[in-house]
């Protein structure tokens, strides 16, 4: 078998499995560990996979997002296991910022009626937190994303620019060890801000996030506080930010 055959079989390896070892992939292939390894780090270099300890991970690119009634119904569990370690970390006092996403709207639908500022770009998330009594809600206005519902453009820019809060919780589309990303240029620069003005900045995206590579980047893992997913985690992607001393918060604790 050819080099370039060789990666293009470990390439669709990864693809359908999303993990695997070097040990597996040389078993599967019938050659050296030492010629898997070499392949790996062939096909990292060109931005295809990320390599761990003692394997490799998928890297899917995303050309489409769908809808936010599309997404709503996607990982829901997953999505209410974030929303529940969201609702630990905020405690009475904390000004909080909630990205527009369907993950977002799961936290504040698992949110108690804290005495809280919650700053959102999401209508939807005003109109769930508008029963609790306890909350001071800010919508921040804009120009209405109708894909996936989010205010965006100039005025929530300006807006969101002038506030200072405690906690940012970030919705993406992709994470891999090297970037965070989403598919809309002007939903990246919200999310860039609401980084920048929080003391604290989580992304909060479900495990099939992971691996996923979308066409903005909105930051590097390094420079967010910590990201927040599920249980359904890849131990391989636990493993590869523990090496990269980027937190991971899931269900069974911090990870570092």
């Amino acid at each position: 078998m050819f080099a370039e055959e060789r990666r293009a079989k470990i390439l669709e390896l990864l693809r359908r499995h999303k993990s695997m070892t070097v040990s597996e992939l040389s078993k599967i292939l019938n050659v050296s560990k030492p010629t898997i390894r070499r392949d790996l780090v062939f096909l990292e270099s060109k931005g295809q996979i990320i390599r761990t300890h003692g394997g490799a991970i998928a890297i899917e690119y995303l050309s489409y997002e769908p809808t936010f009634f599309e997404k709503e119904s996607l990982e829901k569990s997953a999505k209410e296991e974030i929303g529940k370690l969201v609702n630990n970390l905020v405690k009475d006092g904390d000004i909080i910022v909630l990205d527009s996403g369907t993950t977002t709207l799961e936290i504040a639908r698992n949110l108690e009626d804290k005495n809280i500022t919650v700053i959102t770009n999401s209508p939807l998330i005003v109109r769930e937190l508008s029963m609790h009594r306890n909350m001071e809600v800010i919508l921040i206005g804009g120009t209405l994303k109708k894909e996936t519902l989010a205010l965006v453009g100039p005025i929530a820019e300006n807006t969101l620019s002038k506030l200072n809060a405690d906690m940012a919780f970030v919705g993406a589309n992709g994470i891999t060890l090297d970037a965070i990303t989403t598919t809309n240029l002007m939903e990246a620069e919200i999310k860039r801000i609401m980084i920048k003005i929080a003391s604290t900045s989580y992304i909060v995206a479900d495990h099939s996030k992971f691996g996923r590579t979308a066409f903005v980047k909105i930051a590097e893992p390094k420079e967010i506080s910590a990201i927040i997913t599920d249980s359904g985690i890849d131990p391989e992607w636990i493993m590869a930010f523990k090496e990269r001393k980027i937190q991971l918060i899931t269900p069974g604790g911090a990870s570092r």
